[in-house]
């Protein structure tokens, strides 16, 4: 049976003024300067077309992008922009935590961009870090659990290995054949 409440976020876009939006500190996302061009030029002549989308925080009354950083940095970067839409941003709202957060902006981004690699490597660290398991970070940023353990490697902390058991291929051993050798003196 389908839950017929919920109602998706496109449904209520809101104008939001430029200044009360602000990046987020973990978008993995980059676009090459020919195709932030091809953004304004889309800004441009079509409009915002798509609201950016944030979460709200009420305690500092700003919202944080989520997915459409790319959008805000055309309005930052192009006074025409910012002149002609008045200042405001059309905004859609996602009331999350911050790991679901982090998961919806690569999902966002993993549809139709490209990603860098250590952004992607500190995301995986900071949800293991807020306590989510590969098996939700799998699940929720649709990586497979060798990209997620090439993420880990790449951060190089040995926390996020500590949950693991590794299996011993060898063990190291003494060198036992020269045990009854005398030692020789050194010059």
């Amino acid at each position: 049976m389908p839950n017929n409440t919920f109602t998706s976020p496109v449904y209520n876009v809101i104008a939001v003024p430029f200044e009360k939006i602000v990046p987020n500190t973990y978008n993995p996302n980059s676009v090459a300067p020919p195709e932030m061009k091809l953004l304004y030029d889309s800004i441009k002549e079509d409009g915002y077309t798509m609201p950016i989308v944030c979460y709200y925080s009420g305690k500092q009354d700003i919202y944080a992008i989520v997915d459409g950083f790319h959008r805000w940095r055309v309005m930052k970067e192009h006074p025409d922009i910012y002149e002609r839409e008045h200042g405001m941003i059309p905004v859609t709202v996602i009331d999350k935590p911050l790991s679901n957060r982090m998961a919806s902006t690569v999902r966002h981004n993993r549809a139709r961009g490209t990603h860098d690699v250590d952004l992607m490597s500190n995301i995986v660290k900071e949800l293991h870090e807020l306590g989510r398991s590969d098996a939700w970070i799998s699940k929720h940023l649709g990586m497979d659990k060798d990209e997620i353990l090439r993420l880990k490697q790449i951060s190089g902390l040995a926390e996020l290995f500590k949950d693991i058991h590794f299996g011993q291929a060898w063990k190291p051993i003494e060198d036992l054949a020269h045990e009854d050798e005398p030692e020789m003196e050194r010059e």
